[in-house]
């Protein structure tokens, strides 16, 4: 869940690896927005850290690997990865995370336990997501969010169609996340009928999944 961002002041520290950090008390997430872009755009580096210590929350940036990681080391410690598109990803990153910190990246992209899975294929990172996952309601919320991109509802009322007129290879790793989250959860997948299109998942309708979807509707 988001946290609310409490007005400053509030401290963070930027680095690139070189010993030399840069340490900023800020008022709200828009100055540390406008510290950030231009200790990120007067430097030529691999890595760019954002660290909120109090927090222990760290956002770090790779341009040279095309990636973002994010890692907290309070309650569940955990770091987590994703691959972006192009250099115009990484300075919103960081506005989501003086915005809310860990939690306000949830959305950002496709987030992966390991580095490693990076280099792997869509179907293993979809597959590893899924495994990553340990709880119903974190599966049930994933599911309702892969749902609320390409869903509907059966005009029966009695299924779930996820990936909603798609061919069989569109998103492939959302498509093996799911199929593992509805494993874990127990859901019942069926049969598509006649004249689906290919990448079409159907699933039964379960009042675990009917008010989360609702809001993903």
């Amino acid at each position: 869940m988001a946290r609310p961002y409490h007005p400053g002041p509030k401290q963070f520290v930027f680095g690139v690896g070189d010993g030399n950090d840069h340490e900023v008390s800020v008022g709200d997430p828009q100055e540390a927005y406008v510290a950030f872009s231009a200790f990120f755009r007067g430097r030529e580096s691999d890595t760019y850290t954002v660290d909120d210590e109090p927090a222990g929350q760290r956002l770090v940036l790779m341009p040279g690997r095309g990636v973002i990681a994010r890692s907290e080391v309070t309650g569940r410690a955990r770091s987590e990865y994703l691959t972006v598109d192009g250099p115009h990803r990484y300075l919103p990153s960081a506005m989501l995370f003086f915005e809310n910190g860990y939690a306000g990246l949830d959305r950002f992209g496709q987030w992966l336990p390991e580095l490693a899975d990076l280099d792997a294929s869509p179907e293993a990172r979809g597959a590893a997501r899924a495994a990553a996952i340990t709880t119903e309601a974190e599966a049930i919320e994933k599911v309702a969010r892969i749902w609320g991109d390409s869903g509907i509802v059966d005009p029966s009322d009695q299924f779930y169609v996820f990936f909603d007129a798609h061919a069989l290879d569109d998103a492939p790793a959302d498509r093996a996340e799911l199929l593992g989250l509805i494993t874990f959860l127990g859901l019942q997948r069926v049969a598509a009928p006649a004249g689906a299109a290919a990448g079409e998942v159907w699933v039964r309708t379960d009042e675990r999944l009917d008010v989360e979807l609702e809001k993903w509707s």
